[in-house]
């Protein structure tokens, strides 16, 4: 009986993990390093625009002690001289960061205690009772931190961020309060720079794993379906977890294209293809046939491909009953004012698209039905030709552009 269920489990299972893609991007580690660089701007950015909560404590030395509160706390700069980026195959992402700096600015508050017994006055103030709030300025350095971040897909098919392990350690702090501050209250900052390192220490790991869980929540609310015009989508969920190498991340897109707001079951699957072993390219799209077959089938059922030429033409050359004079004479002879002709272009099959190294394969299959414009312009059939065409394409890249070229076979 187990082995039974097992077996319907495994059947269940089994289309899900034969999941063929229709497009894969590969993330070399030259991209990786490119987009740790925009990713650094991305945190200084996110670091100066963030709102910190405010910080209150209590810390007592020797026979005194004061009640702090910081608050308006404000990264100014942001440094990160030596961070580097790579891959762990089969487990993610390691980001290490180290000697990074920041400057922080913010406002204090403190409210001496006094153990044991009353602090001497002078006059009506007690020393601890001078200067008891102000502006500080926090230079923070030697920072480092460790974290791995795994990749994976959740139900619906978005990338997922997991932070695996991290270690972050703050090593030193300078705290600088106003120049008309206290001097007791300087040596009480002076005495905070410890503890509120270990804090910041403690702190890191938990400030990484809710800026991934935002990054989460970006990703989740992204459609896994883009509308490419007014006839078609593509479906660019992921069909299994990405897979992590030593030279690169890759990740498996459906790429199914459909009709605007419907799911398309196409009458054929995505082959098995790969990506060559490349690493000098930040990054590699691989396109199969099932991606343009499928954009194939849903442009000629919404009627996308049926063309109707007669103005379309008019700036190039004028096409008239005359113009078949030499093909077809009896067209010239029954029209002794010659009248304008439209061609109507359909296909009768979706075209076929096969690929090869270095081009493309395009079969056509159609009709093309010739219609002259009467003088009350009516329209009236001549004639329909069937065609059958064989092109190739070749794709080269000239000043950053995708260029086609395109060649008639038969």
């Amino acid at each position: 009986m187990k082995v039974c269920g097992l077996l319907f489990l495994l059947s269940l299972f089994t289309p899900w993990l034969d999941a063929k893609p229709g497009i894969k991007v590969k993330i070399t580690q030259k991209g990786l390093d490119y987009g740790k660089q925009l990713g650094i701007d991305f945190l200084e950015q996110r670091l100066k625009e963030q709102t910190f909560a405010n910080v209150s404590g209590q810390e007592t030395f020797g026979f005194t002690g004061a009640d702090y509160t910081i608050s308006e706390i404000k990264v100014n700069a942001v440094e990160f001289p030596n961070a580097s980026v790579s891959l762990i195959p089969g487990t993610g992402i390691k980001l290490e960061i180290k000697d990074a700096a920041a400057a922080v600015t913010a406002h204090w508050r403190a409210d001496n205690k006094i153990k044991g017994r009353q602090p001497p006055v002078y006059g009506t103030l007690s020393p601890l009772e001078i200067g008891n709030s102000g502006k500080m300025s926090v230079l923070i350095s030697h920072i480092s931190l460790a974290a791995v971040v795994s990749v994976s897909q959740d139900n619906a098919g978005h990338a997922v961020l997991l932070l695996e392990s991290c270690k972050g350690k703050v090593d030193r702090m300078h705290i600088e309060l106003d120049q008309d501050t206290s001097w007791l209250y300087k040596y009480f900052a002076n005495h905070l720079e410890k503890p509120a390192c270990d804090s910041l220490s403690n702190n890191m790991c938990p400030f990484i794993g809710s800026e991934i869980e935002k990054i989460n929540a970006e990703l989740r609310e992204h459609k896994v379906q883009a509308q490419i015009d007014s006839f078609a989508q593509v479906d660019y969920s992921l069909v299994n977890s990405p897979v992590i190498s030593s030279t690169s991340i890759n990740f498996d897109i459906k790429g199914t294209v459909s009709p605007v707001g419907n799911d398309l079951e196409t009458p054929f699957k995505p082959a098995p293809f790969s990506i060559p072993e490349e690493i000098n390219s930040m990054l590699h799209i691989g396109i199969s046939e099932y991606f343009l077959q499928s954009a194939s089938l849903v442009y000629y059922a919404s009627g996308a491909f049926d063309v109707s030429i007669a103005k379309e033409l008019s700036s190039y050359f004028r096409l008239t009953t005359n113009s078949f004079g030499t093909i077809i004479p009896k067209i010239a002879r029954s029209f002794k004012t010659p009248c304008p002709v439209i061609l109507d272009l359909k296909p009768t099959a979706a075209p076929v698209i096969r690929l090869h190294n270095g081009s493309a394969v395009l079969e056509i299959a159609g009709s093309m039905e010739v219609l002259v414009v009467l003088k009350n312009s009516t329209t009236r059939s001549m004639f329909t030709l069937n065609i059958a065409a064989r092109t190739h394409v070749a794709l080269n890249i000239f000043e950053q552009k995708l260029i086609p070229s395109l060649c008639l076979d038969r």
